[in-house]
């Protein structure tokens, strides 16, 4: 098993504690918090030794990986810091607030030969693996647009100064919250992103830094994405991707925190739709777990590194759009 220590015991943080429970491939032996005080009950109750710096745990020879549930600007300097003590690092979404920071964390994981997976467990999903079937035999044909939406309302009951919700690490909004999900399948699908426009805005809340946003996309392919995130609405998720011989509608039932499964709708050039039920599944779990396979050799991680850079190279671009208000191309 891949032994880790788990930095950031938030929400976040203490849900993947819980999901490591259950794991034939991962065991938590440590927990990273600067904030012990309020850590400290549930390091007590998971029974794991809690420590209040990331360095600590990268000094010890026990610790094999690490899992960041930190704050979004603290990613990049951590990855780097992990990948120079020779640990292996899974880091949440986003990897990254721009592309100079993702470039110089991939180059570090890739100089010191560890693993880096990254939290978008949507990749994971029963569904997405039959789009990814149906997509590699043709069956939707030339790939021209995708829809997305995923929507929810857990950061309502958030205090004002939570780091989540700050200027400096949510800055789009639902962005680095929800949005960027879809925008790494878009990427998945399509490539590289080429040009963005994307507004945010605060409708439906207290949310300063806004609650409702859009992004249109447009691709190197030639592709177009519409995308839309909101953290005012009960959860929503919606994938669509439209090909030349068809489309595919993917329906999450609910968050993966707590996943119930989901629906799928194809319908294909002379047919009917057909409809799909899939059952509930682990997928941040499965995501987990194909980290640890790639950092104990078994077999790559499914996320490449090409794919990364280019999910945080059009996130940079969205920030900026939300901002100006103008078209921003992608720096790939």
């Amino acid at each position: 098993m891949l032994t880790v220590a788990v930095a950031g015991i938030g929400w976040w943080g203490r849900t993947i504690v819980g999901f490591l429970k259950n794991s034939a491939k991962l065991r938590t032996i440590m927990l990273v918090d600067p904030a012990r005080d309020a850590a400290a009950p549930f390091a007590a109750e998971a029974g794991l030794p809690l420590v209040a710096s990331l360095n600590e745990a990268l000094a010890s020879r026990e610790v094999q990986g690490v899992i960041l549930c930190t704050p979004h600007t603290l990613h990049c300097a951590q990855i780097v810091a992990a990948a120079r003590a020779g640990k292996h690092v899974f880091c949440e979404k986003p990897l990254a607030m721009s592309r100079e920071e993702v470039v110089r964390a991939i180059s570090a994981v890739e100089e010191h030969r560890v693993a880096l997976g990254v939290g978008h467990e949507r990749r994971f999903d029963t569904p997405v693996l039959k789009l990814e079937e149906l997509v590699a035999e043709g069956r939707l044909g030339i790939l021209l647009h995708v829809e997305a939406n995923l929507s929810q309302d857990k950061f309502l009951a958030l205090p004002a100064d939570n780091w989540r919700l700050s200027s400096r690490e949510a800055p789009a909004g639902p962005l680095t919250a929800t949005g960027i999900h879809m925008l790494d399948m878009a990427v998945h699908f399509l490539g590289p992103v080429e040009r963005a426009h994307a507004t945010v805005r605060q409708l439906g809340s207290g949310l300063a830094n806004g609650d409702t946003l859009a992004m249109l996309l447009s691709f190197r392919s030639g592709a177009s994405a519409s995308i839309s995130g909101i953290l005012t609405t009960p959860f929503a998720g919606r994938f669509a991707l439209y090909g030349s011989h068809g489309w595919a509608e993917l329906l999450d039932k609910e968050h993966p925190e707590t996943p119930e499964g989901w629906v799928m709708n194809v319908r294909l050039r002379g047919e009917k739709m057909r409809t799909y039920e899939f059952s509930p599944a682990p997928t941040v779990l499965a995501n987990l777990e194909a980290f640890a396979d790639a950092a104990l050799g078994r077999a790559p991680y499914p996320i490449t590194h090409q794919d990364m850079r280019a999910t945080i190279c059009a996130l940079e671009a969205i920030i900026r759009s939300c901002s100006s208000g103008a078209i921003e191309a992608v720096e790939n």
